[in-house]
């Protein structure tokens, strides 16, 4: 069975850059999408936060995108948030199907093999 994991990060994300550095070391397969440039899908989003168990273990209330939007305390629309402010999401946001993670998860992405 391919895997088709996308790794959804910051180059400068030091979690990002170890996710990485797992799949490359395994010679797994995968597709890096800069937070930068382009955020999840409504779709994604959506996928993401049904198999980490909700939208809200998704978002870095503590992160300086928090802080940069005064929004310490992300209480309402949390989802429209990081639509609208890919930056918000906890990284990395890592894909593969319907499964994901969120955050350095190796133990998780170690079953995926």
């Amino acid at each position: 069975m391919a895997l088709n994991i996308q790794i959804f990060g910051t180059k400068k994300c030091q979690d990002t850059r170890k996710a990485e550095r797992y799949f490359k070391e395994r010679r797994m397969t995968y597709h890096f999408i800069d937070l930068n440039i382009r955020g999840l899908s409504k779709g994604e989003l959506r996928a993401v936060a049904q198999a980490v168990g909700g939208v809200e273990k998704m978002a870095d209330a503590n992160g300086k995108e928090a802080a940069r939007l005064n929004l310490r305390y992300i209480l309402h629309n949390v989802e429209e948030k990081l639509l609208e402010h890919p930056l918000l999401l906890k990284t990395p946001v890592v894909r593969n199907g319907a499964k994901a993670t969120v955050g350095y998860c190796p133990e998780v992405w170690q079953t995926w093999q």
